[in-house]
């Protein structure tokens, strides 16, 4: 099920049925590919077909920030949960640690890459990380027949957005994986290299608050959340 925010496809499965739906597609041998839809990426989207269409393409949208939920509630839809990026990663991990199935890594730096996984297998002994590869690595060709062999059930991309999408998008019929998600700087946070904003932000959805206090830097970045809902609220009233 999938609700359309600004032209965007947002999934409506909480994040349970979502899981369960995932399990099942691994199951069943099916490819998926999981991209996470946040404001920002939205209001881009409106400005870029191709973008819009590549996200829209994906198997699942997860909703990936408060401002989606406000968004949904504003315009009488029914998104209520958010499933943020690394989130999504973290439930995917536990999935893998169950059921003991494969896990390939491929991006950021070499040494983050491997802290990750150190981090991972430390944390979800039971799954299997089938392999690793840095983004640094530029061959095509290397880099599907690595993770190809390795065979994995799961791959996770951190190119950042929309370059780990497009990879996912190009290459994923060639590549032997069920579920392919883009997680952006998760790596980092695996690695120890960057913290995670307390769990009170988590629950309460201000991530982006705590974000934005530790680097002020990010107001231009911010400023994309009210933009997006006073365009949102403007669409409702038209």
């Amino acid at each position: 099920m999938k609700e359309n925010i600004m032209g965007v496809d947002v999934t409506t499965l909480n994040e349970q049925q979502l899981m369960k739906r995932i399990e099942d597609d691994i199951r069943q041998n099916q490819k998926v590919r999981i991209v996470a839809v946040n404001p920002e990426k939205i209001i881009m989207a409106e400005q870029d077909p191709s973008l819009r269409q590549l996200l829209n393409e994906s198997t699942y949208q997860i909703p990936d920030g408060i401002g989606v939920s406000i968004a949904s509630k504003l315009s009488g839809g029914i998104v209520r949960g958010r499933v943020t990026g690394i989130g999504m990663m973290g439930n995917l991990l536990k999935l893998a640690n169950t059921n003991e199935w494969k896990i390939f890594m491929y991006g950021a730096t070499p040494e983050t890459v491997q802290k990750a996984a150190q981090h991972i297998k430390e944390r979800f002994p039971k799954l299997i990380i089938a392999g690793t590869l840095d983004g640094y690595v530029k061959d095509t060709q290397q880099i599907v027949t690595t993770i190809n062999e390795a065979k994995p059930h799961i791959l996770f991309v951190a190119l950042g957005s929309p370059k780990q999408e497009l990879f996912i998008k190009n290459h994923m019929d060639q590549l032997h994986v069920n579920v392919f998600q883009g997680v952006g700087g998760s790596f980092d946070v695996y690695s120890g290299n960057v913290k995670r904003a307390p769990e009170m932000f988590q629950k309460t959805g201000t991530e982006w608050l705590y974000r934005l206090l530790k680097q002020p830097s990010r107001i231009k970045r911010q400023m994309a959340l009210p933009m997006f809902l006073v365009k949102v609220a403007r669409n409702r009233n038209r």
